[in-house]
């Protein structure tokens, strides 16, 4: 597996390519402002063969250059069904949206335990609300690699007070990623990688940010 974050936008999101060695096929992890250039050159310079979209969550900053990708490559767009109306009606979650970007109808809907194949490589899905209804994390169990969106960051947690946010989800979510091997990398929506490990707090989240 190979991992590639370009980091773009007005709050500096991380966009992810994710590369299956045996393949060369990618699957791209959030689609931030700014992240369609550093995309596509990623293609062109490196050969790969881009598979699908995949959504952490619905938020502005994760979405606003999937139309412009999905075009381009002609690729399928994944997200869970909850945070599907935002994706399709942005601003629906009732999120002030500083960017104009167009609606997108998602291709598929996940749910929690589906499995996402790329070459040698499968991702399961960890449904995670908390800091959106419909946020989730993808998981590879066999290179211990997690990609947790807005839901666990180094060292701290998504926003929780956003109108489709939910504190007691959160706290269940984060509670859930504790019981995941601690080796585990992490790869957030913002900032620094981290690990399981590093991250002791994680099954107590609430006694640190409740």
């Amino acid at each position: 597996m190979f991992i590639k974050k370009f980091t773009s936008g007005p709050i500096a999101t991380n966009t992810y390519v994710v590369v299956s060695s045996l393949t060369r096929e990618a699957f791209i992890i959030d689609a931030a402002p700014e992240s369609f250039e550093l995309v596509y050159d990623y293609l062109v310079t490196d050969g790969l063969k881009y598979k699908a979209i995949l959504l952490t969550h619905s938020h502005w900053d994760h979405i606003a250059d999937v139309s412009k990708i999905k075009e381009k490559f002609e690729i399928p767009v994944y997200v869970h069904a909850l945070d599907a109306p935002n994706l399709q009606n942005p601003g629906a979650d009732g999120l002030p949206c500083p960017l104009n970007f167009p609606q997108i109808k998602p291709d598929f809907l996940l749910e929690e335990g589906a499995l996402l194949n790329l070459g040698n490589l499968t991702f399961q899905i960890i449904y995670t609300p908390g800091h959106s209804i419909g946020s989730v994390c993808f998981y590879e169990k066999n290179q211990h690699v997690l990609f947790s969106g807005d839901t666990l960051f180094q060292g701290s947690i998504g926003n929780i007070s956003f109108p489709t946010s939910s504190p007691n989800l959160m706290w269940s979510s984060l509670a859930k990623l504790a019981q995941l091997d601690p080796n585990t990398r992490v790869f957030p929506g913002h900032g620094s990688s981290t690990t399981i490990k590093q991250e002791h707090w994680l099954a107590n989240a609430q006694e640190y940010f409740g």
